[in-house]
């Protein structure tokens, strides 16, 4: 059976990085009637916070990525120290003590020398002596992995076949000085005791995953099919790292964009499909494929998903929004009227209470100089309210009939008097909602 996980850290909100990956792991499973896990990656007690943990359950409740179950890598340390033992009894698991100063003087080293900056295991030569000597002077040391100096190969589900010499890799730190164990072990562990089939994520991971088969391997578990994801860059290809806390899904959420908005671009961005608005989740899960998607960076631009978002809206019926409509105090035997005018004038549901504002209370009128006379004579021919569904076009022929304009120059300066707006709603049909008229001299 697909099984396949999303593991963010506990450490801040989900942006939109975040987002991509765990999209794609969640129509993975979907569409092959598989398991989605949420494993929260709360090893670090420093910096995970359960506030963190309740708003990354709230925001994929929010975008309707519901998940088959919790676990908790916090409440698996027993296992990934099992683990550890099995390597160290394997020996493939070894302590090393030098200091960041030390590794840094010998990177540099070997730049200088043409030399790739790997380490150079020089802690597998300490004696048991050596090793108390250096525990009594600096303390515990860091735990590494031991990699077979062999290429590492797998075919990526995006990015094709392949190849890593794992000489040209350090030996990966697992557990760090303090005891934290680090996210690599933990997260082998895991996907190897949970099952997990498909890994989906970002391509800065491609080196760890070549580490990671190799942990997996010598675990005896069974390698995943991975796939890395291009990374996200702003719209003229600008690094996002410096504004994902603006991206934060909340952040989204509280401006208005709705969640089938998101997830119609987040699924297809980076694809050789077009962007199409979807309107529920069966269709995004149909739709996927994960071979269709680049290796080049995906541009990301926020301002897409307001349009998406207005068409999204326009598909609603008035039970969908009818709470929403409530609460601006709209009459229920205006809301079906109300909803039909507004809702193709829309870009959010925020920009209904502006609509209701000028029907309840009328519009600050936008009168231009050399139309101040004509709007003057239209209004004083303006039938007393209230107004049915042939008033403007009964009002617009009189005042044509009176002044002799037609066209764009009689409907416009009607439309901005009555509505202080240029664009809007067919005024026929929005003429009965209006409660109060003002115009200004």
């Amino acid at each position: 059976m697909t099984t396949t996980r999303f593991a963010p850290s506990p450490t801040g909100y989900i942006h939109v990085g975040n987002l991509r990956t765990a999209l794609m792991n969640y129509l993975i499973a979907r569409k092959a009637g598989g398991t989605f896990i949420l494993r929260i990656d709360d090893t670090d007690p420093e910096r995970s916070k359960e506030h963190y943990v309740d708003a990354i359950k709230e925001d994929l409740d929010w975008l309707g990525l519901h998940w088959d179950r919790v676990e908790r890598q916090s409440e698996r340390l027993e296992q990934y120290h099992a683990a550890a033992d099995t390597l160290r009894g394997m020996g493939r698991f070894y302590e090393a003590f030098e200091t960041p100063t030390e590794l840094d003087l010998k990177r540099k080293k070997q730049l200088n020398m043409g030399k790739p900056p790997v380490y150079d295991r020089a802690a597998l030569a300490l004696s048991d002596d050596e090793k108390a000597a250096l525990r009594a002077e600096r303390g515990q040391g860091v735990w590494r992995f031991k990699l077979d100096h062999e290429r590492i190969e797998w075919t990526d589900g995006i990015l094709g076949d392949i190849s890593i010499d794992a000489a040209s890799v350090s030996d990966p730190v697992l557990i760090r000085q303090d005891g934290q164990l680090l996210y690599t072990l933990a997260s082998v562990v895991d996907d190897t005791e949970m099952g997990v089939t498909d890994v989906v994520r970002g391509s800065d991971h491609v080196t760890n995953t070549a580490t990671q088969i190799q942990i997996i391997t010598a675990l005896g578990g069974a390698v995943p099919r991975f796939a890395h994801h291009s990374l996200l860059t702003g719209p003229q290809g600008e690094a996002l790292s410096k504004r994902l806390g603006t991206l934060a899904l909340r952040d989204l959420r509280d401006s208005g964009v709705q969640p089938m908005a998101l997830l119609s671009l987040m699924a297809r961005l980076g694809s050789s499909d077009p962007v199409e608005l979807r309107t529920d989740m069966a269709e995004l899960i149909d739709g996927f494929d994960i071979t269709r998607f680049g290796s080049a960076p995906t541009k990301f631009d926020a301002d897409d998903l307001y349009p998406l978002t207005g068409r999204y809206l326009q598909t609603l019926s008035l039970t969908d929004v009818a709470d929403r409509i409530a609460g601006l105090g709209v009459p229920d035997d205006l809301a079906d009227r109300f909803w039909s005018v507004a809702r193709e004038n829309i870009t959010t549901l925020d920009d209904l209470a502006g609509w209701w504002a000028i029907c309840r209370d009328g519009a600050d009128p936008v009168i231009a100089d050399d139309d101040r006379d004509f709007v003057a004579q239209a209004m004083a021919l303006l039938p007393q309210a209230p107004f049915d569904d042939g008033t403007w076009g009964a009002w617009t022929k009189a005042v044509k009939d009176a002044t002799g304009r037609k066209g764009k120059g009689l409907f416009m300066p009607l439309r901005k008097a009555l509505t202080g707006q240029e664009r809007g709603p067919d005024m026929g049909a929005l003429m009965p909602l209006l409660q109060v008229v003002r115009a200004r001299d």
